[in-house]
């Protein structure tokens, strides 16, 4: 049974994120306004509807805020069951191809990546599996792999679409849930085993990921094809120095970086802004971890814990791939920068699990001064 509420949220968290929301439209346009004005022929295409997914993301959050979560319990087979249905329509003539991959959802006029929803329904039904076999979690078959069947389902459905880096994140939030609650050292140990094992596999059979880790291993042997858009990364962060180059004068993002605004957007803050500006932005990200993580520690109940650590967990995971690809520390995949990178789907997501958080925040005791 949840605490007595508290009257406000955690203002931190709240901050945090506006303050990195408000980054994102900034460098969005920073980054994309070239590309926009050739594209597009509106230099503020995408800032504008950056701006409109920032202001359904904070309605959506304060919203979500509002709810006491424990009435997302009621609705987790619903949640479960929609999310399944939006998955298998992309794979259907419903979903948008892009670049070889079918991870969008044509409705009428709008263009929704039900990956991004799937990650966070996930940690929902995850959350409720881990609570209700608590005392359990120490057992391989009744307590560990509950869980996991419901992580894989999303995980197999993504897959096919290709998208292995969002599937693996999803298979990452959950063992960390999973881990938290208590998961015995000698399964940890088995699961990471497995996991390697299951990566080597879908590498295998999939041609254009092993060349994606060839060209990683050594971007410069293919500079105009595989291992172009690293390169272009590399040299706009080198670029950027210390000090970086100014806002708004990225030299990389006139048609070096492919839609800059996207996965390669730490890129161009580094050259932008600077090591200074990355440091900086490092430093929001883990601000907001660790509250998120004292709001974590101190939950009433299994539930909320593990809600607020799969919410934590993903946006801890997204981040470090994004920036060790924009660094060339691991192969290209596609993941946008949580708040910051364009996407209407990634900002309106992430800031209602915010809203989660926010909401657990009012049944926890912290210090708020």
């Amino acid at each position: 049974m949840a605490k007595k509420r508290e009257k406000y949220f955690d203002p931190y968290i709240f901050y945090t994120t506006i303050t990195l929301v408000v980054i994102g439209i900034i460098m969005v346009f920073s980054s994309s306004y070239v590309q926009a004005k050739f594209k597009m022929n509106d230099a503020y295409y995408f800032l504008k509807r950056n701006v409109i997914y920032a202001f359904m993301g904070f309605f959506t959050m304060m919203f979500v805020s509002k709810i006491n979560y424990r009435r997302l319990e009621k609705f987790i087979p619903l949640i479960g069951g929609i999310t399944v249905l939006l998955l298998v329509a992309v794979l259907t003539p419903l979903g948008v191809s892009f670049n070889g991959a079918k991870r969008w959802l044509g409705i009428g006029g709008l263009t929704i990546m039900p990956s991004e929803i799937a990650k966070f329904a996930s940690i929902i039904i995850v959350s409720k599996v881990i609570e209700n076999k608590k005392d359990k979690i120490g057992s391989l078959v009744q307590g560990i792999l509950p869980p996991l069947l419901v992580s894989t389902i999303f995980f197999a459905l993504i897959v096919l679409q290709p998208d292995l880096s969002t599937a693996g994140t999803i298979i990452m939030t959950t063992f960390v849930m999973l881990f938290v609650a208590g998961m015995d050292f000698k399964y940890v140990y088995s699961m990471i085993g497995a996991g390697v094992g299951l990566l080597g596999i879908m590498i295998a059979i999939a041609p254009y990921r092993l060349k994606r880790l060839t060209s990683f291993l050594d971007p410069f042997k293919d500079p105009l094809g595989d291992g172009y858009q690293v390169i272009q990364s590399l040299y706009a962060l080198g670029s950027g120095g210390l000090f970086g180059l100014g806002l708004g004068r990225s030299r990389q993002k006139f048609f070096y970086i492919p839609e800059p605004q996207n996965d390669f957007i730490f890129a161009i803050i580094g050259e932008e802004l600077g090591y200074i500006g990355c440091i900086f932005l490092l430093l929001l990200f883990l601000f907001l971890i660790y509250r998120c993580i004292r709001v974590a520690i101190n939950c009433p109940d299994t539930f909320s814990c593990m809600l607020v650590t799969g919410i934590t967990s993903q946006i801890g995971i997204q981040v470090m791939i994004n920036i060790a690809v924009a660094t060339s520390s691991m192969p290209v995949t596609g993941m946008p920068l949580p708040f910051i990178s364009y996407g209407g789907s990634s900002l309106i997501i992430f800031m209602a699990a915010i809203g989660i958080v926010l909401n657990i925040s009012r049944y926890v005791k912290l210090d708020r001064s």
